[in-house]
C-alpha cells in the first residue's frame, strides 16, 4: 500500500528588497525530509504584518504540517530531531574547527613539501598554524579578547595590556615558528605565553573552580574555559621547548 504524500505549508517572507533566509532554509529542509510544500509568499510589510496578527506569532516563516502550526525555522528543526543551540550555550566547536583546519594545512604543508603525509613536521606545522589561525580570532576584536582574557588570565590582571599584546606576539611566534626563522626569539615568545596561559586555566578551572568563557578564539565566543583552553597552552609550550632543545 503506498504512503500517503507528506505535505506542509509554508509561510515565509518574499519581498522585493528581502527574501528571508530562514523561509529560504526551512523550505530547503521541508523539501529534503521528503514534503511536498504549499509555498505560501508574503510579498508586503502590512501582509505579514497581518498574518502574524492572525496567527499571534511575533516572526516569520511558519509552518503548518497535518494542520498543526510547527513554528519557526528553529522550530522546525526540533520537530525533526535536530539540535538547536540556546542562546549564550557554551560549546567546543569553535575551537576545534580551528585544530581541524590547522591540522588540514600542517598536512598540506607537509604534502607539497615532502610529497607524503608522513613527515615529523606536521606536529609542529599543526601548533604553529593552530597559534596564527587563533590570534587572527582574537585581532578581530581586540578590545573584547583583552576584556574577556581578564577574567582569568594572571598577568593580565596585573598588568592589563598584556591582553592587548597578547593575540600580536601569539601571532608573531606563530608565524616565525611556520618559517622556521628567528628561534631564539618565537619559541621564549612561546614558552612565556603558553606558560602564563596554562598556569592561568589550570588556576581558574581547576583550583577556583571557576566557570567561565575562553577567550582563545576572541572575546565573543561561548568555548568553555577548560581542557581544550589548557591543551592549546601546553602545546604551545611543548613547541616552544622542542624548537629551543633542537636549535642548540
Amino acid at each position: 500500500m503506498p504512503h500517503p504524500e507528506k505535505t506542509a505549508t509554508l509561510y515565509r517572507m518574499v519581498m522585493p528588497d528581502h527574501v528571508c533566509p530562514y523561509g529560504r532554509k526551512s523550505l530547503w529542509l521541508l523539501r529534503r525530509k521528503g514534503y511536498r510544500v504549499d509555498d505560501r509568499h508574503l510579498t508586503t510589510r502590512a501582509e505579514t504584518d497581518a498574518f502574524k496578527a492572525e496567527h499571534d506569532v511575533k516572526t516569520t516563516p511558519q509552518t503548518f504540517i497535518d494542520g498543526q502550526r510547527i513554528g519557526g525555522h528553529d522550530d522546525l528543526r526540533r520537530f525533526f530531531g535536530q539540535t538547536v543551540p540556546t542562546p549564550g550555550q557554551t560549546s567546543y566547536t569553535p575551537v576545534l574547527a580551528v585544530f581541524a583546519v590547522a591540522l588540514l594545512i600542517a598536512a598540506a604543508i607537509a604534502w607539497t613539501r615532502f610529497g607524503t603525509l608522513a613527515s615529523g613536521s606536521i606536529l609542529p606545522d599543526f601548533i604553529a598554524t593552530a597559534m596564527c589561525l587563533l590570534a587572527m580570532l582574537k585581532l578581530q576584536d581586540v578590545e573584547k579578547f583583552s576584556t574577556m582574557f581578564l577574567n582569568y588570565d594572571l598577568l593580565a590582571q596585573k598588568w592589563p595590556g598584556y591582553g592587548y599584546v597578547y593575540p600580536f606576539a601569539e601571532l608573531g611566534a606563530g608565524v616565525l615558528m611556520l618559517a622556521g626563522a628567528l628561534i631564539w626569539l618565537s619559541a621564549p615568545v612561546a614558552l612565556f605565553i603558553g606558560g602564563v596561559g596554562a598556569v592561568s586555566v589550570f588556576k581558574a578551572v581547576y583550583v577556583d573552580r571557576r566557570e567561565l568563557k575562553c577567550a582563545c578564539v576572541g572575546g565573543a565566543s561561548n568555548v568553555p574555559l577548560g581542557f581544550v583552553s589548557l591543551t592549546e597552552n601546553l602545546m604551545m609550550i611543548a613547541m616552544a621547548a622542542a624548537m629551543l632543545v633542537m636549535a642548540h
